[in-house]
């Protein structure tokens, strides 16, 4: 490893020890401002977290963290919109899903009563299998309706960033939109990578993981998991150094 991975390292230490300090009453601070502003709590936790995975894949790919035109404050910017953006998202899913299936139960067995009883199981602190099969189709909705126009959108603001030099003021300038769609996305990666594998094999079962933890870890969690697949795309792909 060289001087700057020990440095990465240390850093990471440094920020997450007060979790693990009682004493500090971090934890509970963090807990407590989650409960109270979880849309501007989730702009941070993916605006560091999944900034830090895309830092970590050009680690393994190019041998730095950060290089000129990289842009990492425009790529913080980004990841903390679409941190507000996935949190909303997992509102929605989290209540619409049980509702769907609830008025599914219903119709197959021509009686009503299934909506509260899916809802009831979903928001159960006991874990059960028909808490894990809700979960499970709360990710699959969400990441089949959802994932593919955020992801592609996260593409497309990856290379308005890149072409306009990494700075904020580049970030700014008009997103064009129709000429990235058509010339500059790599879509046999976007579909047969992103879409056809990443999402059914990675996204499928980390979110239904997600959606079974208590909900003020489940934004944090859906961050996390962004430093894991830059990681595993990384490795995929293969690395310069």
């Amino acid at each position: 490893m060289k001087k700057q991975d020990w440095l990465v390292i240390l850093i990471v230490v440094v920020v997450l020890a007060p979790f693990f300090i009682p004493a500090t009453g971090f934890f509970e601070w963090f807990k407590a401002s989650t409960a109270a502003h979880p849309y501007i709590m989730a702009f941070f936790k993916f605006a560091i977290l999944a900034t830090f995975g895309e830092m970590l894949a050009l680690r393994i790919r190019e041998g730095v963290y950060n290089k000129k035109g990289f842009g990492v404050l425009p790529r913080m910017m980004v990841w903390g919109f679409l941190g507000i953006c996935i949190a909303m998202a997992m509102v929605i899913f989290k209540s619409g899903v049980p509702t769907f299936l609830g008025t599914v139960a219903d119709a197959i067995k021509g009686y009503s009563g299934h909506i509260p009883a899916y809802a009831a199981i979903f928001k159960a602190t006991e874990l059960t299998w028909g808490k894990v099969g809700i979960a499970f189709a709360v990710s699959v909705l969400m990441n089949t309706i959802f994932a593919p126009v955020m992801m592609t959108f996260h593409k497309c603001t990856d290379i308005h960033i890149l072409e306009n030099g990494g700075t904020v003021r580049g970030l700014l300038k008009p997103l064009k939109m129709r000429e990235i769609f058509a010339s500059k996305i790599n879509w046999d990666v976007q579909w047969n990578v992103v879409f056809k594998k990443t999402i059914p094999l990675f996204w499928f079962p980390a979110h239904t993981i997600t959606f079974i933890l208590p909900p003020t870890f489940q934004v944090l969690f859906a961050a996390l998991l962004g430093v894991a697949l830059g990681l595993i795309l990384a490795l995929a792909g293969g690395s310069k150094k």
